[in-house]
């Protein structure tokens, strides 16, 4: 028996989810940067205070609800106090915290500070008529969340929400559409630093949502949830042909739904599911593109959906739960398209999965199906009408509970520290994105650009529809390039979603629309982020790879169109009306899947076959009887050109046929 117990637990240390957890706890941090190895005293300071906020962020939003801007200027003290403490400003000063970073957390606090001592004035007085120390409080706040936000994720937002600053002084010498009054230092920086910028809605949603999600993430990383949702994708996947890269798809989309950064989840979950499909057959740089494809569709999977979610339902006032609904289908039909594209890929080259004996078993993961409660009491929670503060609580009590069935999860007093500490450790860079993004929401609306945005989509949409959708599709993608998803989206929202309902787009399906699109830019060259993290676990070209992602993600431009001209796709009309819709669709995802893997009806595609595969997939955006009827007369021609091509190689094996090269 002992011996039996030794070998289980072996197996346990072996097992792929104990391997990708260790990487998750490791490298979920931060994606963009390398965070200090804390020791000693300092190691324990930083634990107490994190495990301090989240404790603090549970107990305010369950128990005792404070005034809203002091609630965010204290999500943002602890924030800024882990941060500067974790991320160091230069490699230099990568061994131990320096003298200046200790002077930033001072600053932070005394802000912080500033703010609660003072809030009855600062409410009528920001913004309008400051005084000195209001500004120099406001610059310097502002200052401080730039460079929190340069530390966890690189130079890119910073560098565009300094391109908006600029843009508030020179308006006034901008011609047209860009043209503005212009403002003074003393108003803009209190304005900026109010609650209509840097602690308006972005942070709104950090303080509320996304900190509590991220806590619920770690208790399930903490609790061997997480770890189950590994063995569980091994298990169903793994031996499948191409094992691995379907691992890859399944995993990362259920871990990186509470993941809240495409790049982290790529680095995260791709450490051991990237090495796995190249020892299959997958060359390293589609190995590294199905890794952040995936990934970057975990920030649409329900019911977490990243955080851009929680971000969406604050905006635009519709309920999270509707939203989750809403973007069932879509999420599942991405997938469906990654899926396709992984498997054509191991069709054309002859792989094959792992071996059972590498898997676990799956007798192991149904007897620990009850892992998946918190998950399920989650979205029973949502849809049944209970707040998502609530739902999230609840779930994080579920995780706690479900540890304490085996000996091998049991989760004491440590490990709550463990996961509360992980929790806030993981929110510090969404919590710096979103004050960062607060500067450009907080720039739109000042200036009012953002109006005028809409007035010339308007425009457009007057004499095309599709080309507003197109041109809103360019912009969301390249405000996005090179953000985290929940920044992306809110830059995306403020600019380009007001356009899309002023020319009579629904603003659940406006907002989708341009969610989709944010959450495209991590994998759309030339700044792929989520591509360019996965590159660097598979040791291969980011450009290259971030082509080879686009290429795979390439269903997921395309969805947003189904669901504007197919309204069914988001739940909207009758039962049977969006089954149709979800056939055709599907229909649709698998003609473009084969199109771009060059791969139909058991045989590799030519150019002309491929060129019909796109057509008749495009005419499967609309729901319609005559477009899929045509749709279906270019598949049958399609079907019957491979017919003759398969009769002129007398039947040979589709594999031993030129197979095209993974990389191609």
């Amino acid at each position: 028996m002992l011996r039996n117990k030794a070998e289980a637990n072996e197996a346990e240390k072996k097992s792929p989810a104990t391997i990708v957890q260790h990487q998750m706890e490791e490298e979920q941090v931060g994606s963009s940067t390398e965070a200090r190895k804390l020791t000693g005293f300092i190691k324990i300071t930083f634990t107490a205070i994190a495990v301090l906020g989240a404790i603090f962020h549970l107990y305010i939003l369950n128990f005792h609800a404070i005034d809203p801007w002091i609630f965010r200027s204290t999500h943002l003290v602890f924030g800024a106090i882990l941060g500067f403490m974790l991320f160091p400003g230069w490699k230099k000063a990568a061994q131990r915290i320096h003298w200046f970073d200790w002077t930033l957390i001072v600053a932070s606090i005394a802000i912080g500070l500033y703010i609660y001592m003072n809030l009855a004035q600062l409410l009528f007085r920001f913004g309008v008529r400051p005084t000195l120390l209001d500004s120099i409080v406001a610059i310097v706040g502002i200052l401080l969340v730039l460079e929190l936000t340069r530390r966890t994720s690189g130079w890119t937002l910073p560098i565009l929400s300094g391109f908006f600053i600029l843009y508030a002084f020179v308006g006034p010498y901008l011609p047209s559409i860009l043209h503005h009054n212009g403002y003074t230092l003393q108003r803009f920086a209190t304005y900026i630093y109010g609650l209509d910028g840097i602690f308006g809605v972005t942070l709104d949603v950090s303080s509320k949502y996304i900190v509590l999600f991220i806590i619920f993430g770690a208790f399930l990383q903490m609790s061997g949830v997480g770890r189950y949702f590994i063995d569980f994708s091994f298990s169903l996947a793994g031996g499948m042909r191409g094992g691995p890269a379907k691992v890859s798809v399944i995993s990362s989309g259920l871990m990186g739904m509470m993941n809240g950064t495409s790049a982290g989840n790529a680095v995260a979950t791709g450490s051991l599911t990237i090495p796995l499909m190249k020892r299959v057959g997958y060359h390293p740089r589609f190995a590294a593109a199905t890794e952040a494809t995936a990934s970057a569709g975990g920030q649409i999977m329900i019911p977490i959906m990243g955080a851009g979610a929680f971000l969406m339902a604050e905006i635009t006032g519709i309920k999270y739960s509707d939203i989750v609904i809403a973007a069932t289908i879509p999420a599942l039909l991405y997938f469906l398209s990654v899926y396709l594209m992984v498997d054509f890929e191991a069709l054309k080259n002859g792989m094959k999965g792992l071996s059972r004996a590498e898997l676990p078993k799956m007798s192991t993961i149904l007897k620990q199906s009850y892992l998946f409660l918190p998950i399920i009491l989650l979205i029973g929670l949502l849809l049944s009408g209970f707040s998502v503060i609530l739902s999230g609580t609840y779930s994080i009590v579920a995780c706690f509970l479900i540890s304490l069935v085996r000996k091998e999860t049991r989760m004491g007093i440590v490990k709550v520290f463990e996961a509360l500490e992980l929790g806030m450790k993981n929110t510090i860079q969404l919590l710096a994105v979103c004050a960062c993004a607060g500067i450009i929401v907080g720039v739109i609306a000042l200036t009012g650009v953002g109006l005028r945005f809409s007035s010339m989509l308007l425009s457009i949409a007057d004499n095309n529809q599709l080309l507003a959708l197109l041109f809103a599709m360019f912009i969301s993608i390249l405000l996005g390039m090179g953000m985290p998803t929940t920044a992306a989206y809110a830059v995306a929202a403020s600019v380009v979603a007001p356009g899309l309902i002023s020319v009579g787009i629904d603003p659940l399906f406006a907002h989708m629309f341009v969610f989709y699109y944010a959450v495209m830019s991590a994998i759309t060259p030339p700044v792929a982020l989520a591509a360019y993290a996965a590159a660097g676990v598979a040791g291969t070209d980011p450009f290259k790879t971030g082509v080879q992602a686009f290429r795979l993600g390439i269903a997921a431009f395309i969805v947003p169109f189904m669901f504007i001209y197919s309204p069914q796709l988001l739940m909207v009309g009758e039962g049977v009306s969006i089954a149709i819709a979800v056939v055709t669709a599907s229909a649709g995802i698998y003609l473009l899947s084969a199109a771009v893997q060059g791969w139909f009806a058991g045989k590799q595609a030519n150019v002309l076959v491929r060129v019909l595969l796109v057509v008749a997939s495009i005419c499967l955006i609309n729901a319609n009887l005559l477009w899929d009827a045509i749709a279906l007369a270019i598949v049958t021609a399609g079907v019957l050109i491979q017919t003759l091509l398969n009769r002129q190689t007398h039947g040979a094996s589709p594999i031993d046929i030129e197979p095209e090269k993974a990389n191609n």
